[in-house]
């Protein structure tokens, strides 16, 4: 009561503005909040959303998979750099070439028994320049002759409009 006078102002002025202005302080306290929300709704459509290369990309594996899967080890390699300067490195060591690596793969993968069902976990997914992904993943055969998985790292180039694995390094 004091104070008030001292403010040159009534009580009840006090008591009628009060309410506005705990009003006008939970406005601006929403506000606040939902613009925050909005950021960062628009920031993780953003960083989760996928370019038309990252798409590419993405549906190469998934072809390369459901060729696996049916036995196909030549639709497989589709994906893969048709260039004696492929490498792929695996438990063998490295493999340069195409070819190389799709007799690797008849060899070690002989049989349905041994390729079984192939599924990838895509772990990473980054562009490294306008014409370089590098793809971070896991994969797993579920199969007769037992189970096996492992990572891989793969390197691909766009080249001529077209994206292809140049290096794999699966273990």
């Amino acid at each position: 009561m004091q104070r008030a006078t001292k403010l040159g102002h009534s009580p009840a002025y006090f008591t009628l503005r009060k309410p506005f202005e705990n009003l006008f302080i939970l406005m601006i306290y929403h506000m606040q909040k939902i613009s925050i929300l909005l950021c960062l709704s628009f920031f993780a459509t953003i960083s989760f959303s996928q370019s038309k290369d990252e798409k590419k990309i993405l549906a190469i594996l998934d072809n390369q998979t459901k060729a696996w899967n049916t036995g196909d080890l030549e639709k497989f390699m589709i994906g893969y750099w048709e260039s004696d300067s492929l490498m792929y490195i695996g438990k063998s060591g490295v493999t340069y070439g195409y070819e190389a690596t799709l007799q690797s793969y008849k060899k070690n993968y002989a049989g349905p028994e041994k390729m079984g069902k192939l599924s990838f976990d895509i772990l990473h997914l980054k562009k490294l320049g306008h014409k370089h992904y590098l793809v971070v993943g896991k994969w797993s055969l579920k199969r007769i002759a037992g189970d096996v998985g492992g990572h891989y790292t793969l390197t691909f180039e766009k080249q001529k409009g077209q994206w292809v694995v140049i290096a794999d390094h699966s273990s």
